[in-house]
């Protein structure tokens, strides 16, 4: 695959501003906690899901308790997430699927991954690439803005967007891209009120050159 001048231009600053490291934004000590975790990061931040899932998870600390909690009790401990009735209610029925069909483990491949009681892409990708390090693109609201923005896609929908990034990019930097325009968008790309100027990617920037 040809990677183009300008990707290649993209992935060498992010990689000189953020490092090659892969950094975890949610917190979690197993694979059924961090698939949890992302379904609870649905419309929410973070930094509070990570809040939220250090109680919950000590409440609650094996898939066998999420799947025979009491559905009121587990909305009051994720209500602040936001959605928290039908994310409560997933999570039940999840570990209820994880401990009928694969033994209480989170399985690898993406098709039967997505089958899970409110996992999408997004979050089967996350499973995909953070537990299995499976080389995988997390299109969530900063990574669909921004490859917008840089020209790296002109689709809309999550699903497309992750196909086009997935010709644009090489497979070895999947996951760093996810971590790195994550960043960019929670500290300089900011939907509201994006910091152009300070941008190390304006030059490449087509929504840059476009305005300017």
């Amino acid at each position: 695959m040809k990677i183009s001048k300008n990707t290649l231009q993209i992935i060498e600053k992010l990689e000189k501003n953020y490092g090659s490291e892969v950094v975890k934004y949610l917190n979690y000590e197993t694979p059924w906690q961090l698939l949890f975790a992302t379904i609870l990061s649905a419309q929410c931040t973070d930094a509070r899901v990570n809040i939220v899932t250090k109680e919950l998870f000590k409440k609650f600390d094996t898939v066998e308790k999420f799947a025979d909690c009491d559905l009121k009790e587990l909305e009051s401990y994720i209500y602040t997430t936001g959605f928290y009735k039908n994310k409560a209610k997933n999570i039940k029925s999840c570990a209820k699927v994880l401990l009928e069909k694969y033994d209480g483990n989170v399985p690898k491949d993406i098709d039967e991954l997505v089958l899970l009681p409110g996992v999408g892409r997004k979050t089967a990708n996350v499973i995909r690439g953070n537990i299995y390090n499976e080389p995988s693109i997390v299109v969530d609201t900063h990574v669909k803005r921004i490859s917008n923005k840089l020209g790296l896609t002109k689709e809309t929908d999550p699903v497309k967007v992750e196909y086009d990034l997935m010709k644009k990019l090489p497979k070895s930097h999947w996951i760093l891209f996810n971590i790195h325009i994550i960043k960019l968008g929670r500290t300089i790309c900011i939907a509201r009120n994006p910091k152009c100027e300070e941008c190390f990617l304006k030059e490449n920037c087509k929504s840059y050159k476009l305005k300017n």
